[in-house]
């Protein structure tokens, strides 16, 4: 169980050296991220949680969260390879499950909108990436390799590889396996992500386009009833 316990914290420290190019070895993630911090704390945290020392586990998780300015309840379930880039302001709330390799951003909340007791956090699948800022709320279920933009406020479920941003967040990108294999920082593609304001532009272009046309059919229309009107008027003086 001990060995199970601290081969997840070296696994944890390999998931910061392999998602952070900043990151120069496992001794400085150990000494130096406050994101490894957090989980270190909530792991300990968590196992006291697990074993009903419910005070204990509240201390030690205040304690990371005065250390680093991270709050992970100690009754959240995490998964493995845990990923939490630069972290100040993260929360993650009681209820919530996350997967194995999933990525929070600075600012990041998995927060509940209801005051009843239950499941009331969001769900998350195995590498979800939400960006800085980004809000997911309630009960919600996150598709495995969905990506949350930067300050994106999610209130439905996402789909299974899903790009989301906007509040509301509105899916933008749907599931291209190319995209889903690699990883994304914060959350966001830096190519092949549509401009919602270009997109607004064509559309608008497209519907000018469509009643020009009809203008013209119309007045073609108008044109050609004006001069059989005359030409028969003439036949008939």
């Amino acid at each position: 169980m001990a060995y199970n316990f601290f081969a997840r914290l070296k696994e944890d420290i390999g998931s910061f050296m392999s998602r952070d190019p900043a990151a120069r070895s496992r001794i400085e993630v150990a000494l130096c991220y406050p994101g490894y911090h957090a989980i270190l704390i909530y792991r300990f945290s968590n196992a006291a949680w697990l074993r009903k020392w419910y005070l204990l586990g509240r201390l030690i998780s205040n304690f990371g969260r005065l250390m680093t300015g991270i709050e992970i309840h100690p009754g959240a379930t995490i998964g493995r390879r845990f990923f939490i880039d630069h972290g100040m302001g993260v929360v993650v709330g009681e209820t919530s499950v996350v997967g194995d390799d999933v990525t929070l951003y600075q600012g990041a909340t998995l927060g509940g909108t209801s005051l009843e007791k239950g499941k009331r956090h969001p769900t998350l699948g195995n590498g979800v990436i939400v960006g800085s800022g980004a809000q997911v709320l309630g009960p919600l279920n996150i598709g495995a390799a969905a990506r949350i933009g930067a300050n994106a406020v999610v209130l439905q479920d996402v789909p299974q590889g899903a790009t989301m941003v906007g509040i509301p967040a509105k899916i933008v990108m749907g599931r291209d396996k190319t995209l889903v294999d690699e990883f994304c920082s914060y959350g966001t593609p830096t190519e092949g992500l549509p401009d919602p304001v270009a997109r607004s532009f064509e559309s608008l272009r497209n519907q000018l386009n469509t009643l020009g046309e009809r203008v013209i059919e119309l007045e073609t229309k108008l044109s050609d009833k004006s001069t059989k009107a005359k030409i028969k008027k003439l036949k008939l003086g």
